[in-house]
């Protein structure tokens, strides 16, 4: 039963996603990459929530909330307004360019280089981690939720190999053959049943520890362990509440505003207005984002009374042990379409840097539309062949959450940076950023994997010389002795603005830059965008203080 759920739901999708792209020309760039320019809020608000959620961050993340509690919910909350400024900043400028990858706009503010280091920088990002840890951790969860060694009669690595192929072969044909558009309406129809799937879980889990009582159980929730509702996490912690405000809005303000795989969905708004609508929604939904992706984790901590061998199993332990057998199925197509949404995401956005910044460019400059399309898809095709052969290599997905923000680093802030310097100022030139990618990015290396190391195993063995032997005090040992990363990339992004500014006092571009209207969509503000956008930063400071200890 739950089978035919789940193939009847995925079906379902794949049928609507076809009958709504099939007059849509996909010859044209536009077309292809960007859906026409003619996406509306509601499919660019389910398109960006499905891109962002995937099993490694269901899991991940409700795996730290079990380990740490409430704090870690910053990943969710400050998302939306990180969302809020990319409405009101950054989108008006991306679609007055008339861009369709952000390393576009780098071309015009500086030069081509810089524009092809950035695009590599995104695409090795994309093909050596983020597409690979998304078929390895979503095959670990369907082929757990499955059984699927069991039904086949086959190893857990064979099953494990066979659920990647799937995944990877299915999302193909969303991203490489039916375009952003095809990958949109999707996600949109995925988000409906995410959400509602989503909220089963902690509605049963509470349920579960409240005599049947959603309510009941959130009491007991609280009042069992109330210091687990503290909204700023301790230095020993995953997300230290001082790292809010440094690194982290870094963090959020890269991934919504400035990464491909995000921002296409904005780029391909039909308007202006919609573009803003479709953002600001999705950011009001962040909000809520913590009851599927932080609660479930909480709840399981009490309702396993923290015993599980790994954090990493809260959630599908919690899923097994209070989900009704009969939505078993309906929720795994919910977690299918999640994975799929964000492997063809990336696909797509890798199929678009190449094709336009790399193919365009570089290998065939007097190529036509047809021609860019054509080699982005075999591009496309190439890249999840590579993925789907490097994902069983990958172990400790469950792990991978905050270690892949950390990795992420080393290309995240120095394009991050490289951008915002492009943006606010006019005289900056070229060289300048192209030094701000490179310092940027060794430094951060040098940091992260060369010092910090070094520096932590002194402080612990000293520790241990000292007779300290408690992991809790161990784990604060190992916080003190090194500053958090994202407090590194906060320090990182001030001195690359720093170096930029002052190679542009003395060796500025000839002509200060200008951003030129190309009038390839409406840039008229949706008239309610500060009254939402100051509505959504007032409730995410609420909660906050709400939940301040």
């Amino acid at each position: 039963m739950a089978l035919i759920s789940f193939l009847g739901f995925t079906l379902l999708v794949g049928i609507i996603s076809w009958w709504s792209v099939r007059k849509t020309d996909e010859s044209s760039s536009d077309g292809y990459f960007l859906g026409g320019r003619s996406l509306t809020a509601g499919v660019i608000a389910g398109s960006l929530l499905l891109t962002n959620l995937s099993t490694e961050q269901i899991v991940g993340l409700n795996g730290s909330a079990y380990k740490d509690g409430l704090s870690v919910m910053a990943w969710e909350t400050l998302a939306a307004l990180a969302i809020v400024v990319t409405a009101l900043f950054l989108l008006p400028r991306y679609l007055k360019g008339g861009l369709t990858t952000v390393p576009q706009f780098l071309a015009k503010r500086f030069d081509v280089t810089t524009k092809t280091i950035t695009s590599g920088l995104f695409l090795t990002g994309y093909v050596v981690v983020l597409l690979p840890v998304i078929l390895y951790s979503g095959s670990v969860a369907i082929s757990g939720m499955f059984d699927v060694p069991g039904l086949l009669g086959v190893s857990d690595s064979t099953a494990l190999v066979i659920c990647i192929w799937g995944i990877g072969i299915i999302g193909s044909i969303y991203a490489v053959f039916g375009g952003l558009k095809a990958v949109a309406v999707s996600d949109s129809i995925n988000a409906v049943g995410l959400i509602i799937g989503g909220i089963l879980i902690p509605v049963f889990g509470l349920m579960a520890i409240g005599d049947g009582s959603v309510l009941g159980g959130l009491e007991t929730l609280m009042a069992a362990n109330p210091e687990r509702f503290d909204s700023t996490g301790n230095p020993g912690q995953e997300v230290p509440f001082a790292t809010i405000f440094t690194g982290m809005m870094l963090v959020q303000l890269f991934y919504w505003g400035t990464n491909q795989q995000i921002i296409q969905r904005g780029l391909g708004a039909k308007n202006l207005a919609e573009g803003q609508k479709g953002l600001l929604l999705a950011a009001f939904l962040k909000i809520l984002g913590p009851i599927i992706l932080v609660l479930p984790g909480m709840i399981a901590y009490y309702y396993f009374e923290g015993g599980l061998a790994s954090s990493d199993l809260a959630y599908p332990e919690l899923v097994r042990a209070v989900l009704p057998k009969p939505l078993m199925g309906f929720f795994a197509a919910v977690l299918f379409g999640a994975i799929l949404s964000s492997f063809n995401s990336v696909l797509n956005s890798s199929v678009t840097l190449f094709g336009i910044d790399i193919y365009k460019q570089h290998i065939n400059k007097n190529a036509s539309e047809t021609t860019v399309v054509k080699y982005g898809k075999v591009f496309g095709v190439c890249l999840a062949l590579a993925a789907m052969f490097i994902a069983p290599l990958i172990a400790n997905a469950g792990s991978l959450f905050n270690y892949l923000q950390e990795i992420n680093g080393i290309y995240s802030i120095p394009i991050f940076t490289i951008i915002v310097v492009g943006y606010l100022t006019k005289r900056v030139p070229a060289i300048a950023a192209k030094i701000g990618i490179l310092s940027g990015s060794v430094l951060y290396i040098i940091s992260q994997f060369i010092i910090g190391p070094k520096m932590v195993a002194n402080a612990l063995a000293e520790a241990k010389a000292n007779g300290i032997t408690d992991p809790a005090e161990l784990n604060m040992v190992e916080a003190g002795a090194y500053p958090h990363y994202l407090h590194v990339m906060a320090i990182l992004f001030v001195s690359n603005i720093i170096i930029m500014l002052i190679i542009g006092k003395f060796y500025p571009r000839k002509e200060p830059f200008q951003l030129e209207y190309t009038k390839q969509v409406s840039i008229e503000p949706w008239k309610h965008v500060k009254l939402a956008s100051g509505f959504i930063a007032f409730i995410v400071i609420a909660i906050y203080i709400y939940f301040a200890k």
